[in-house]
């Protein structure tokens, strides 16, 4: 079994920056893709940002520029790190991974944490 915590979300002011954090665990062999999807309300689930095992990064067209996705391989977490927030990126926002256990590749979500952006 394979779990993904996140951790980060909170209320900012427009303008402001949130760091998230997420970190898996259990039975891991690798980790290929990790990313961070988000969901507003009344809203689908979109994709924010993804990073491959090798570094290789994807970002929503909206995000480019202010965020910023890294991992350390080492801790198995990704970040997201998100600059010059919007009230229009108020959501809850979800860590995904791609992971190999000894079973086969399977995907994985986090629980979400919820980021407010108001004044």
């Amino acid at each position: 079994q394979v779990q993904l915590v996140e951790s980060g979300g909170g209320l900012v002011q427009p303008g402001g920056s949130l760091r998230l954090s997420c970190a898996a665990s259990g039975s891991i062999f690798s980790i290929y893709t990790m990313g961070w999807y988000r969901q507003a309300p009344g809203k689908q689930r979109e994709l924010v940002a993804a990073i491959t095992s090798g570094g290789r990064t994807n970002y929503a067209d909206s995000v480019k520029g202010r965020f910023t996705i890294s991992r350390d391989n080492a801790k198995n977490t990704v970040y997201l790190q998100m600059n010059s927030l919007k009230p229009e990126e108020t959501a809850v926002y979800y860590c995904y991974a791609a992971v190999r256990t000894m079973a086969g590749q399977y995907d994985y979500w986090g629980q979400g944490t919820q980021a407010t952006v108001s004044s």
